[in-house]
């Protein structure tokens, strides 16, 4: 997928600050795999100029993704990340119903886990990491959850979601053949068995919104982006059956 930097809706813009609705399928950083690949700095310092990299969110999320427009505002920022002093909100369509409506997950990660680079709960030599969850909607096979990490681990609400037998729409490395349960013993309802998810070219986790000191002016702003037009299709279609 090609990218421009019109594809790359801007929040917010002043002297410390980049805040941008990152599109699905772009990556942060450069791929590591491949570097001519598109990425966020690529596309954004020729009109910005330098941009300091605060946080990431996986290629295919989409949302609230805020870089820094100097190396004060990058300092300010990476203390206030690194210490969690940060609010994040995500949203979330999955397969699956849980059989609840609120849940903290505390399962240590380990990151970079297996051959397809996934995170896995490892309780031995995992990494502390812990995310709220929230059941908003259930759309018959679906739901619709909120997630509030306090933690910030690579695929974290990937990887806990896999424990507990759940799968984000479109997301295909974390996606599993069969049902599983939750890491707890209890059952969740099978897994649908259209070709729904197929039709879903990517993942629908949303960075929703984002909560920051600002570096300069020192008050507390908060950050939101939209969901993605596929994420309000899927959802206004699922509605409507449901």
């Amino acid at each position: 997928m090609s990218f421009l930097q019109a594809d790359i809706p801007v929040l917010f813009c002043d002297e410390a600050l980049l805040v941008i609705n990152k599109p699905a399928g772009l990556s942060t950083l450069p791929d590591g795999y491949d570097p001519s690949l598109p990425h966020i700095r690529a596309l954004l310092e020729s009109q910005y100029g330098r941009l300091w990299i605060v946080h990431r969110l996986d290629k295919e999320t989409s949302g609230v993704l805020c870089l820094a427009r100097s190396a004060d505002a990058h300092r300010s920022l990476n203390t206030q990340f690194e210490q969690r002093l940060v609010s994040k909100i995500y949203h979330a369509l999955v397969a699956g119903t849980p059989v609840w409506q609120e849940k903290t997950v505390d399962l240590p990660l380990r990151i970079n886990a297996d051959r397809r680079h996934r995170t896995v709960v490892d309780p031995q030599n995992g990494l502390l990491a812990s995310t709220s969850f929230t059941v908003l909607e259930r759309l018959g096979s679906y739901s619709l959850l909120q997630a509030i990490p306090a933690t910030g681990r690579t695929h974290q609400i990937r990887a806990h979601l896999a424990a507990l037998g759940l799968v984000i729409v479109g997301d295909r490395l974390y996606a599993r053949k069969s049902p599983a349960r939750e890491a707890g013993g209890e059952p969740v309802s099978q897994l649908p068995t259209d070709a729904f998810i197929d039709q879903v070219g990517s993942m629908l986790l949303q960075a929703l919104s984002l909560e920051i000191t600002h570096p300069i002016i020192r008050q507390r702003i908060k950050f939101t982006a939209p969901y993605t037009d596929k994420m309000i299709a899927i959802l206004q279609q699922l509605r409507s059956q449901y």
